[in-house]
C-alpha cells in the first residue's frame, strides 16, 4: 500500500512492438547525436589549434535544424567552400542534395536522415540540433514510462480542498497580474490575449484534475468548449485572411496536434481516445480547413461564407444529432477512436468518442462566425472609443448591463444544473459564456466585456500567455508526470508523489518538473516539425512522408520480431 493505494492495481501491460520500435529509435538517435557532438567537438578543437585564418575549416551554422531533411543540400557554408576551391584552382562542386546546376534533388540518398544513418560527417554536424531535440524528446517519454508504468515512483491519492485550489489560482493570478503584465496593440482578441485566455483556463482545468474538483465540472466543460471555439476562430481567421491552403501548412498543423500524442500512445501503450482533446481538435481543424478550402475563390463573398457556415451546421446535425449516422461513419475507425476504461471494462467502445465530440460539436462553427464578424465588431468598438465621453460611458454601461444580465441568466438557469442535465444542453448554450466569458471562478471578460475599452484590450498577463502557448503539452503531459494512471488506457486517478507526507511541497516540486517538461516538449516538437515538414515544397514533403512511412514500417517489423522472439524465449 502507498498512501492508501493498492499496488496490485498497477500494471505496465505486455511489451508491445510499438514500445520496442520506439526504444530502438531512441537508442539510434542517441548514437547519432553523440557522433554529431563528437564531430562538433573535434571541429571546435581543431579551429582553436589553427593559427592561420585561411586554413580554418568552414563552420556549420548553428540554429539550422536538419536542413537536409526539410530541404536539400548541405548545411556547410557553400560560399566559403566554393571560394576555397576556386582559390586553389579546383572546380567547385555542387553541395550534396543538388544537381550540377545547383537545383535541389529529391533522392532519398540526398536527405540528411539517410546520410546521418550512413554517418556522413557534414550531415551529422548540420543535423546536430535536430538530433539533440529527438534525444530530448525521447528522454522525456522515457521519464513518462518510468513514472507511470514502473514501481519506482510512488502514486498518491487525490484530495479536494476548495480553499487550496482557490488559493493556488488566486496567488498565481496575482503574480501574473503584478509581475508579468505587458502592453501591446489595442486589437480585439489578438494572439497575445487569446494565449492569456487559454493560460488561465488551463490552470483551472489542470487543478480540476489534480484535486478532482467535481464541483466545478460545468465550468471545465465551458473551458473545453472555449478551446474548441478557438479552433474555429483561429483557423478560420488564418485561412480566410491568407488563403494559404497548401498541404505543407495543413500537415504542419496535424504534426502539432498529433506528433506528441502518437508517441505517447506507442510508448505508454495507450489508446488515442485517452487524450480525447487531440482527436477532437484534429477533426474540427480538418472541418474548418475543408469548409474554406472547397471552392476557395468564393471566400471573398459574404453570401458564400454564410452558405458554407450553414453547410457546416447541416453537416454537424446529420453526423451527430442522428446518432445512427455517427456510428455508421465512425465504426470502421474503431481502432482509432474506440476506448474502454480498463477499470470499467465492457460497454460501448464508441461511446466516449460520441460523448466527447458531441458536447462541443457546434461551438467550432460559432468560432468561425466570430472570426468572420471580427472586423465588424472591432470597428464597432473603435466607434464606441471615439464617442464623446458621456455618450461613450452610457454605451459601455448599456453593453456591460446587457452582457451581465445574459450571463447571470445563463449562470442561474444553465450552469447550476446537475452534471447530467447540464451536459444535455451544453452543446446549445456554451456559446453564451464564451461570448461574454465571465469565467465562473474569475472575473475576466472575453470577446466583448474583456475588450470593451482600449485599456483592457492593450494589456495582458504574460505568465498566463506563456502557459497558454503550451496547453497541448500540459494537457498530454499531465497524464504521466503530474498525475499517474499506472496502467495502459487508465484514467489518471493518482498523483505523482516524490515527497510522501508533504502534499503542498510535493505539489510544488512535481509542478515545477511538469511545467519545465511541458515547455521542452513544445520546443522539441516544434524543432522536429521545422526539420521534417516543409511549408512550401510539396515534393520534399512527399519524400519526407514516404521516408517516415518506410522507417515506421521497418521499425514496426523490428519491434514485432523482437516481441515474438521474447515470447519464444520465455516458453
Amino acid at each position: 500500500m502507498t498512501d492508501g493505494v493498492p499496488t496490485d492495481d498497477f500494471s505496465a501491460g505486455p511489451l508491445t512492438a510499438g514500445q520496442v520500435a520506439c526504444l530502438g529509435a531512441y537508442i539510434t538517435a542517441i548514437a547519432l547525436w553523440m557522433c554529431a557532438e563528437w564531430l562538433n567537438y573535434k571541429r571546435s578543437h581543431a579551429k582553436k589549434a589553427q593559427t592561420h585564418a585561411h586554413t580554418e575549416a568552414a563552420a556549420v551554422p548553428e540554429g539550422k535544424p536538419l536542413l537536409e531533411m526539410n530541404g536539400v543540400g548541405s548545411a556547410v557554408d557553400v560560399e566559403a567552400t566554393s571560394g576555397e576551391a576556386a582559390g586553389a584552382g579546383m572546380p567547385s562542386s555542387p553541395p550534396p542534395g543538388t544537381d550540377a546546376s545547383g537545383k535541389p534533388t529529391y533522392a532519398w540518398a540526398s536527405s540528411a536522415f539517410y546520410r546521418c544513418l550512413m554517418l556522413d560527417g557534414d550531415a551529422l554536424l548540420s543535423s546536430r540540433e535536430a538530433l539533440r531535440s529527438a534525444v530530448e524528446f525521447g528522454t522525456i517519454l522515457a521519464w513518462f514510462y518510468v513514472a507511470d508504468r514502473t514501481q519506482l515512483i510512488a502514486p498518491g491519492t487525490k484530495t479536494y480542498t476548495r480553499d487550496v485550489l482557490l488559493f493556488i489560482f488566486l496567488v498565481l493570478t496575482a503574480v501574473a497580474g503584478g509581475y508579468s503584465l505587458k502592453q501591446h496593440r489595442t486589437l480585439l482578441l489578438h494572439r497575445t490575449q487569446t494565449e492569456e485566455w487559454k493560460g488561465w483556463m488551463q490552470v483551472l482545468f489542470l487543478l480540476y484534475h489534480y484535486y478532482n474538483a467535481k464541483e466545478i465540472y460545468n465550468a471545465i466543460r465551458v473551458f473545453i468548449a472555449a478551446y474548441v471555439w478557438m479552433t474555429g476562430f483561429g483557423n478560420f481567421s488564418y485561412y480566410y485572411r491568407t488563403a494559404d491552403f497548401g498541404v505543407g501548412r495543413f500537415f504542419q498543423m496535424m504534426w502539432r496536434l498529433n506528433f506528441l500524442v502518437l508517441f505517447c500512445c506507442l510508448v505508454l501503450n495507450n489508446s488515442y481516445m485517452l487524450y480525447y482533446i487531440c482527436p477532437m481538435h484534429t477533426l474540427f481543424t480538418i472541418m474548418v480547413y475543408g469548409a474554406l478550402a472547397v471552392f476557395p475563390k468564393y471566400n471573398k463573398s459574404d453570401a458564400a461564407i454564410w452558405l458554407k457556415i450553414g453547410a457546416c451546421f447541416l453537416t454537424v446535425f446529420v453526423f451527430w444529432d442522428l446518432k445512427m449516422v455517427f456510428y455508421s461513419v465512425w465504426t470502421p475507425f474503431m481502432f482509432l477512436v474506440g476506448y474502454t476504461d480498463p477499470r470499467r471494462p465492457g460497454g460501448d467502445k464508441m461511446y466516449e468518442w460520441f460523448f466527447r465530440s458531441s458536447l462541443d460539436r457546434y461551438i467550432w462553427i460559432y468560432g468561425m462566425i466570430c472570426a468572420f464578424m471580427h472586423p465588424k465588431v472591432e470597428k464597432f468598438l473603435q466607434a464606441v472609443d471615439g464617442m464623446e465621453a458621456h455618450r461613450r460611458r452610457a454605451t459601455r454601461a448599456v453593453l456591460i448591463s446587457l452582457f451581465c444580465a445574459v450571463g447571470y441568466a445563463w449562470y442561474h438557469f444553465v450552469y447550476l444544473l446537475p452534471k447530467v442535465e447540464y451536459n444535455r444542453i451544453h452543446p446549445y448554450t456554451s456559446w453564451i459564456p464564451i461570448t461574454g466569458e465571465a469565467g465562473i471562478l474569475v472575473v475576466d471578460f472575453f470577446f466583448m466585456l474583456r475588450n470593451l475599452t482600449p485599456q483592457m484590450r492593450s494589456f495582458s498577463m504574460g505568465l498566463y500567455g506563456w502557459l497558454g502557448c503550451v496547453t497541448l503539452e500540459t494537457y498530454i503531459g499531465q497524464f504521466h508526470t503530474w498525475l499517474l494512471s499506472k496502467r495502459p488506457d487508465g484514467q489518471p486517478i493518482y498523483l505523482l508523489t516524490l515527497l510522501p507526507g508533504y502534499p503542498l511541497l510535493n505539489f510544488a516540486v512535481v509542478t515545477a518538473i511538469y511545467v519545465v517538461l511541458s515547455h521542452r516538449l513544445f520546443q522539441t516538437t516544434s524543432n522536429l516539425k521545422d526539420a521534417v515538414v516543409p511549408h512550401d515544397d510539396n515534393r520534399l514533403l512527399l519524400r519526407n512522408g514516404l521516408m517516415m512511412a518506410a522507417v515506421a514500417g521497418v521499425a514496426a517489423c523490428f519491434g514485432f520480431l523482437m516481441v515474438e522472439a521474447r515470447k519464444m524465449l520465455m516458453l
